[in-house]
């Protein structure tokens, strides 16, 4: 039995954050965070998605709460922070898992508006949710962000080359970002996922049933923000045990 399994629980009375929470692996972390313990407000851009995976929360005994938010527009993430600290009063955990894939073909084929929205979601606003929330911790000194990231950003993605620029760059900023917050007492961490089952990477020709699920993102999300406070694991490459 691992850590996260004896404390079921470990998380009571923390706050947690998670963009694109609405479905896939934002919606797995979610439901896992609010199992042990964490009230977890649930940030995307779509209101029903993200009601449906509150209420599977909520029936599960967990809290939730729904709270849109573009991760690409400053103002509407700075009214999510806003929101969180008036409400809640503080922010232990912040999951910046909201992503857009894209792979279409070569880069030298992408329209220059594909190339803004893949790296505006995928890295500037990430940047906009440390900005805005980091505070919060920094002022508590402790608290955890993780980053959700993908192995395209460690290897060659043919004809996904803007989806992959944004994943190396998210990897960059998390390194730099742990260093200058854990003078703070913040652990910042990157997951680089490979194959996963959800509607963001394509699945021709693979076996979904071999690929990762978002239950498994979550279970390592869980590890990192369970683990002991003199610990501090930066980064987790995910893999399939085998391929699909």
């Amino acid at each position: 039995m691992n850590a996260v399994q004896a404390n079921d629980r470990a998380l009571a009375g923390q706050v947690a954050v998670i963009t694109g929470a609405g479905r896939g692996i934002g919606a797995a972390i979610a439901q896992k965070l609010a199992s042990l313990g964490a009230a977890t407000i649930l940030c995307g851009r779509t209101r029903s998605s993200l009601e449906s995976t509150a209420t599977a929360i909520s029936k599960a005994g967990g809290k939730a709460e729904a709270f849109p938010c573009d991760v690409t527009n400053f103002s509407s993430v700075e009214a999510s922070a806003k929101h969180v600290e008036s409400s809640f009063g503080r922010l232990d955990i912040l999951i910046n898992n909201a992503g857009i894939g894209g792979f279409s073909g070569p880069l030298h084929q992408l329209p220059p508006d594909s190339w803004e929205q893949i790296l505006n979601t995928n890295l500037r606003g990430v940047y906009y949710m440390v900005r805005s929330f980091a505070p919060m911790m920094i002022r508590a000194r402790s608290g955890h962000i993780v980053n959700i990231s993908s192995l395209a950003g460690k290897n060659a993605l043919p004809n996904g080359a803007a989806y992959a620029a944004s994943k190396w760059g998210l990897n960059g900023l998390t390194y730099s970002l742990a260093e200058e917050l854990r003078v703070h007492n913040i652990r910042v961490a990157v997951i680089c996922p490979g194959s996963t089952n959800t509607e963001l990477s394509p699945h021709q020709g693979k076996d979904t049933s071999k690929m990762l699920q978002p239950e498994d993102i979550a279970h390592a999300v869980a590890m990192l923000v369970t683990q002991a406070a003199q610990s501090f694991v930066s980064e987790i490459l995910l893999r399939p045990t085998q391929k699909p």
